[in-house]
């Protein structure tokens, strides 16, 4: 068997065509969309991210603001500028850029932003939403995953899947985002034991732990779907530096039905879901403001 390889760059390019169009709707309306993206610091990888956000934005219609703030930042001016941004009518999103650095108090940050403009899904308010099944912006990297599934046409309901990670920012709300689709799931972590055979029974497994290549093939179910939303840098070797997920790619393409690469899987649409969520914060505030 070899796995489908599921192609998350292409979908990303559809679903920005489907928000330029959206976009350009909204323009006519008088309406520009706007998102506000806080770089503090010089973060090497961070910049990466943030210059492909900017990029995107610009293909699709958005209005994007970038913010670059020394490494220095004290908490106050950050948390000043976001109070800014958040009373600012044209600005519809907020994105900070994490890490931060460690002066900063990255969930004093989240919570500053205000909940109908926090188009990442982190703040209390909108994680406690996806919660009770009735999200205002649903996180990018789980919003992303959700996609490709829908994408791939995998059968959630009644599936086994299992999530290999319980960050606030991916593992826990992509179980909650799962189990909406009846699901039957399971978290699993750095303490849990006999981690393979958890893993060997899903019929989803999303990988999302941060360790390069640490799901193998002989713990993936043969036929299984596979989710890798790691993203490593190759420690050492031939290939030290270049790109790679959780997942032991070439390993678990013998095994499993399909499987998302790295790159070119998950990143790509966690992107893309962003366009789509600071979208739908403009039409929001539209219809707002047209309702008044």
């Amino acid at each position: 068997m070899t796995a489908t390889i599921i192609d998350g760059a292409a979908l990303a390019r559809r679903i920005r065509a489907e928000v330029g169009a959206r976009a350009a709707a909204l323009r006519a309306a008088s309406t520009q969309p706007g998102l506000a993206v806080i770089l503090v610091g010089d973060d090497s990888a961070s910049s990466v991210y943030v210059r492909n956000k900017v990029k995107d934005c610009e293909e699709s219609g958005i209005r994007s603001v970038l913010e670059r703030m020394p490494a220095d930042t004290t908490q106050a001016a950050l948390l000043a500028r976001i109070d800014a941004l958040n009373a600012d009518p044209t600005i519809h999103g907020i994105l900070v850029q994490l890490p931060l650095p460690r002066q900063i108090d990255e969930r004093r940050v989240i919570e500053a932003i205000a909940p109908d403009k926090d188009v990442d899904g982190f703040h209390v308010a909108n994680a406690g939403a996806l919660m009770t099944g009735s999200p205002r912006f649903l996180p990018c990297t789980p919003y992303g995953v959700m996609k490709i599934l829908e994408h791939a046409g995998v059968e959630l309901a009644g599936a086994e899947a299992v999530v290999v990670g319980r960050s606030n920012i991916v593992g826990k709300p992509q179980a909650m985002l799962l189990l909406q689709r009846n699901a039957t799931v399971t978290i699993c972590h750095s303490r849990t034991r006999d981690l393979a055979a958890h893993c060997r029974r899903a019929d989803v497994l999303v990988a999302a732990v941060g360790k390069a290549r640490m799901i193998t093939a002989d713990m993936v179910k043969p036929g299984a779907v596979v989710i890798d939303v790691g993203m490593n840098r190759i420690p050492d070797g031939p290939n030290a530096g270049k790109l790679c997920g959780d997942v032991d790619f070439d390993g678990v393409l013998a095994v499993a039905g399909a499987i998302t690469p790295v790159p070119g899987g998950v990143g790509p649409m966690t992107r893309a879901m962003l366009l789509v969520n600071t979208m739908e914060a403009a039409e929001r505030a539209a219809a707002r403001t047209a309702g008044r």
